[in-house]
C-alpha cells in the first residue's frame, strides 16, 4: 500500500508475489532471509507498476477524488482534544502524506522501509537488490527532498510563541 496507494492494486501484487514465490521457491538459496526475499518480490512488482504509462494520470485523478473523503490515518484521534489542534495535526499530516506521494518510488520505498516497517540497511539492501551503500544514498536524498518539501512546517513550528496560542491570547 505504501508504494502504490491503492487497495486493489496493493492486493493483486500479494497475489502475484505469492505465485511467483510458488514457482520460484525451488531456486531460493537461502542466501538472504524469506522475508527478504518475499519484499523484495513485493517492492520490485509495485516499481514495475509505478512506471506502467498511464499509471501517474489516474493516481492523480484517484487522489484528487479521495482528498475530500479523506481522514488521514496518520493523525490519532483523541477524545476531548482541542479542535484547533485536531485540525492542525490534520493539516500537518495532509502535508507529510502529500510530500511522500511526490517522492519517486525508490525514496519512497526506503523511507517506508526505514521509518515504518523499521528494516535495517542490509534487510533494505537486499530487499531492493542494491549495496548498502546506495540504500544509505537514497535515504539521504529522500529525507532531504521530504524536509525541503516540509520546510514551511518547520517554519511554523519554530514561529509558534506563547503569544501565538490562541487560548492565551484570550
Amino acid at each position: 500500500m505504501g508504494l502504490v496507494r491503492d487497495e486493489n492494486d496493493a492486493r493483486e501484487l500479494v497475489q502475484d508475489a505469492f505465485l511467483r514465490v510458488y514457482k520460484g521457491l525451488g531456486s531460493f538459496q537461502g542466501g538472504s532471509s524469506f522475508f527478504t526475499w518475499l519484499y523484495r518480490i513485493v517492492t520490485n512488482l509495485a516499481i514495475d507498476l509505478m512506471r506502467k504509462p498511464g499509471r501517474r494520470d489516474l493516481e492523480f485523478q484517484e487522489n484528487q477524488a479521495a482528498e475530500d473523503q479523506s481522514d488521514f490515518p496518520l493523525v490519532a484521534r483523541i477524545d476531548g482534544a482541542d479542535p484547533l489542534n485536531v485540525v492542525r495535526r490534520r493539516e500537518i499530516a495532509g502535508r507529510i502524506q502529500a510530500a511522500l506521494d511526490a517522492l519517486p518510488p525508490y525514496h519512497r520505498g526506503v523511507i517506508l522501509m526505514r521509518e515504518v516497517e523499521g528494516m535495517s540497511y542490509e534487510e533494505m539492501a537486499q530487499a531492493m537488490g542494491v549495496s548498502k551503500g546506495t540504500i544509505m544514498s537514497r535515504l539521504f536524498h529522500a529525507r532531504q527532498k521530504l524536509q525541503r518539501a516540509l520546510a514551511d512546517c518547520y517554519a511554523e513550528e519554530e514561529g509558534k510563541g506563547p503569544a501565538a496560542d490562541p487560548e492565551e491570547i484570550a
